[in-house]
């Protein structure tokens, strides 16, 4: 069975640090490209950030760009997150999503959610 199960979300405060975590089961985790999505309520998802599946490229939306790093160790296949200077627009629950790096073909075009962490700011 395929999983993807976050933790590490919680409540921060503005300036403040969280690592967010994927833990990867039931797929060969180094085959596939990881990202980071989150939503806000009321708001559509956003996409937040992607490694590549060796983990030398990685790639950044603008909005998190020099605050947040996202490391992947594929010798306990998981993902993280690590979130600096937060702010309160960065309140959202975030989602760990894998994409099999040959997904253009039809065999490996299946991807993977996970139910998401949810990070808060708090003043």
């Amino acid at each position: 069975e395929v999983q993807l199960v976050e933790s590490g979300g919680g409540m921060v405060q503005p300036g403040g640090s969280l690592r967010l975590a994927c833990a990867a089961s039931g797929f060969t985790f180094s085959n596939y490209d990881m990202s980071w999505v989150r939503q806000s309520p009321g708001k559509g998802p956003e996409w937040v950030s992607t490694i590549n599946i060796g983990g030398c490229s990685t790639y950044y939306a603008d909005s998190v760009k020099g605050r947040f790093a996202i490391p992947r160790d594929n010798t306990k296949n998981t993902l993280y997150l690590q979130m600096n200077s937060l702010k309160p627009e960065d309140t959202a629950r975030y989602y760990c999503h894998a994409r099999h790096y040959r997904y253009k073909e039809t065999a490996f075009s299946d991807e993977y959610w996970g139910q998401g962490t949810q990070v808060t700011g708090s003043s």
